[in-house]
């Protein structure tokens, strides 16, 4: 479902633009799908050679079925019962 603020299929139409787009409604769109976190809960990184960032999560844990869950505080993977 896309419920960005700006749906630019609106705006171009059968190939043909009917206005320009707006930097101000693309800047929109991206701060509405920016993840929004505390930054204790992130590092950096690189994407395609520009500085980024990264969600810190602990060390997957290989076998069992694990849901990521906040234990006092801090991110961990917690193991749980496998859905049939």
């Amino acid at each position: 479902m896309n419920d960005f603020p700006n749906d630019f299929r609106d705006v171009v139409t059968l190939g043909k633009s009917t206005s320009p787009l707006s930097a101000a409604k693309l800047m929109q769109n991206f701060a509405w799908a920016k993840l929004v976190v505390a930054d204790e809960y992130l590092e950096d990184a690189t994407q395609a050679g520009f500085p980024a960032k990264r969600l810190k999560l602990p060390p997957l844990i290989a076998s069992g079925t694990h849901v990521l869950a906040s234990v006092e505080g801090v991110l961990q993977w917690v193991a749980t019962e496998e859905c049939p």
